[in-house]
C-alpha cells in the first residue's frame, strides 16, 4: 500500500461403627487433599510460569504502527494501566481498548501485487477500512467486563472526512484517528489502548484457543470465486474451526446486513469467553501470541496483556455484557448509501451506565412502553399466546411475537438488547424464571427480548398441577 495518509474467557465409604476404617479413610482424604492441592500448585505455578514468560519477551512485541507523538499521546491520557505483583501482572483501573477488525485484499492495495493469483486474495495488513469495531470495558473497581459493538456502517464525524462511516476513520487516519472518531461517537469517552487485528489472525486465534463451539442459527451457503471465499455451513450446534469460524462472522446475506453479522460477532465472543477464558488459556498465552504475533498491532505491552486476560479469566460469565451502539437504520443500500443512524440520547445513558462517561439516567422503561419482543425456541403457539397474556395482565402493554429463536433453549433468556439490565431484571422476577443477559442478539426493535425456553413450559405444567390438585 502507499505511504501512510496523515491521522493514518471421596465421597466417603459408607458410614461404620468401627474406628480403624475410619481411621483409614481420613488417611485417604487426606492423601486425596494434599495430591489435589499438588496438582492444583503445579497448575498455578504453570500459569504463572507462562505469564511471566510472555513478559519477559518484550516490552512492546506486537506494536507494527509507528505512531507519532500526538497519535500516541491519543491513548496515554489516562497513565499506567497495570502493575506487576508477586504473582502475576494485574489491572489498576478501569481501562477501554478499542479494537479493530481489518480485512484487506490484494485489490484493496495502491500497488499491483508481486504475483497475480487471479483472484482478491487476503493481505496480512491493518491499513483497510475496519471491518469490525468493539470497545471493551474492563472495569476493575466492579468486576465487570463491556463489550460494545460498533456497526461499521455507523454514520459519524471522522476528521479530515466530514460525515461518513466510521469504518473509514483506520483507512484514513489508521488506529488515533479510529480512536479519536469513536471518543467523538461516544460522548469523549477516553480510549487507553488499542488493538488491531486482521481476518487471519482471528481463524488462528480460533484454532489456538481448540475451536468453538456455537448453534449455527440457519444453512449458510455463499460462493464468491473472485475472493474465493467459499461458506458452506448447516443450522445447528457445531464445534468450529478456525476457518468455519470465519465462515460464521463474514456470512451477512441476510436481512438485518452489518447489524445481523455484529449479532453473530456478539454469540461467537460470549461462546469463546465461556468456553476458551479459563486460567489453563493464561499459562498457554506464550503459545497463543508466538501464533498470532504477525497478524497483530497494539500498543498493549505483555505486561498489560497478561493483566487483562488475568482479568477476563476472574470474570463472572454474567457480568460480560455485550452491547451495541443504539441506532436505527437509514436508507435500502440500493439506490442510496446505507448508515447505521446513532441514537444520542440511548449513547448518552448507555455511555453513562456501562463506561462511566458523562451524565445519563440509568436505562429503565415504564413497564406499559417497554417494547418486550418474544422469540420463541419451544414449537409450542400455544405457550406463547400464553406468554402474551401473562405479560400483558402484568402490565406490560408493548408485547410482540418475533422471528423465532432457532436454537432449542431449556433456560429462557431475557435479553437487555439496548442495555436496559434493570428492566430485564424486574421482567424475570415477574415471571419468576429465565437468565438475564445483556446483549444484543434479540429482537433490533425491542428493549427487551425474551428468548422463550423449556423453563416456561414447564412452569406451566406445574401450574396445571397445582391446579388440578385442589
Amino acid at each position: 500500500m502507499s505511504a501512510r495518509k496523515p491521522y493514518e474467557n471421596y465421597h466417603p465409604g459408607q458410614k461404620t461403627t468401627h474406628s480403624a476404617p475410619r481411621k483409614s479413610i481420613k488417611v485417604k482424604q487426606g492423601r486425596w487433599l494434599w495430591l489435589w492441592l499438588g496438582f492444583t500448585g503445579v497448575a498455578m505455578l504453570s500459569a504463572t510460569a507462562g505469564a511471566l514468560l510472555a513478559v519477559s519477551l518484550s516490552t512492546t512485541p506486537l506494536l507494527q504502527s509507528k505512531l507519532s507523538p500526538a497519535e500516541d499521546a491519543m491513548f496515554r491520557k489516562g497513565g499506567s494501566i497495570s502493575r506487576t505483583t508477586m504473582r502475576l501482572p494485574e489491572l489498576t483501573r478501569p481501562v477501554n481498548v478499542l479494537v479493530l477488525g481489518t480485512k484487506v485484499l490484494t485489490s484493496d492495495l495502491d500497488q499491483e501485487p508481486e504475483e497475480d493469483l487471479g483472484y482478491h486474495a487476503l493481505v496480512n495488513s491493518f491499513e483497510g477500512h475496519s471491518d469490525t469495531m468493539l470497545l471493551l470495558r474492563f472495569d476493575a473497581e466492579n468486576k465487570k467486563v463491556a463489550v460494545l459493538s460498533i456497526p461499521r456502517d455507523t454514520q459519524t464525524y471522522v476528521e479530515g472526512q466530514g460525515l461518513t462511516k466510521i469504518n473509514a476513520a483506520n483507512y484514513y487516519g489508521g488506529p488515533a484517528l479510529s480512536a479519536k472518531a469513536t471518543s467523538d461517537l461516544l460522548e469523549g469517552v477516553g480510549i487507553d489502548r488499542y488493538v488491531r487485528v486482521n481476518v487471519q489472525g482471528v481463524e488462528k486465534l480460533v484454532d489456538a484457543l481448540g475451536g468453538v463451539t456455537v448453534y449455527v442459527p440457519k444453512d449458510m451457503k455463499y460462493k464468491d470465486d473472485s475472493q474465493h471465499l467459499y461458506i458452506d455451513l448447516k443450522e445447528g450446534k457445531q464445534h468450529l474451526n478456525g476457518e468455519q469460524a470465519m465462515q460464521f462472522l463474514r456470512f451477512r446475506y441476510d436481512k438485518y446486513g452489518d447489524v445481523g453479522r455484529v449479532q453473530r460477532q456478539q454469540m461467537l465472543m460470549r461462546a469463546l469467553m465461556e468456553q476458551a477464558l479459563n486460567p489453563a488459556t493464561l499459562g498457554r498465552l506464550p503459545k497463543i501470541l508466538s501464533v498470532i504475533q504477525s497478524h497483530i498491532d497494539t500498543n498493549l505491552t505483555v505486561e498489560e496483556l497478561v493483566a487483562l486476560v488475568g482479568f477476563g479469566v476472574q470474570t463472572k460469565r454474567s457480568d460480560m455484557q455485550m452491547l451495541m451502539v443504539p441506532g436505527s437504520f437509514s436508507g435500502t443500500g440500493q439506490h442510496e448509501v446505507s448508515y447505521w443512524l446513532p441514537n444520542r440520547q440511548r449513547i448518552q445513558q448507555m455511555m453513562a451506565q456501562y463506561f462511566d462517561q458523562g451524565f445519563g439516567d440509568r436505562i429503565k422503561t415504564d413497564p406499559t412502553y417497554l417494547r418486550v419482543a418474544i422469540q420463541d425456541s419451544t414449537g409450542e403457539p400455544e405457550a406463547v399466546q400464553s406468554l402474551v397474556s401473562t405479560l400483558r395482565e402484568a402490565g406490560y402493554r408493548n408485547v410482540f411475537v418475533s422471528e423465532s429463536w432457532r436454537e432449542p433453549l431449556r433456560v429462557t433468556r431475557i435479553v437487555a438488547q439496548q442495555g436496559d439490565d434493570s428492566s430485564a431484571s424486574d421482567l424475570r422476577d415477574e415471571l419468576g424464571f429465565g437468565d438475564v443477559r445483556v446483549e444484543s442478539t434479540g429482537s433490533l426493535n425491542s428493549d427487551v427480548t425474551i428468548q422463550l425456553g423449556q423453563d416456561w413450559l414447564q412452569k406451566q405444567e406445574s401450574s396445571e398441577k397445582r391446579f388440578f390438585s385442589f
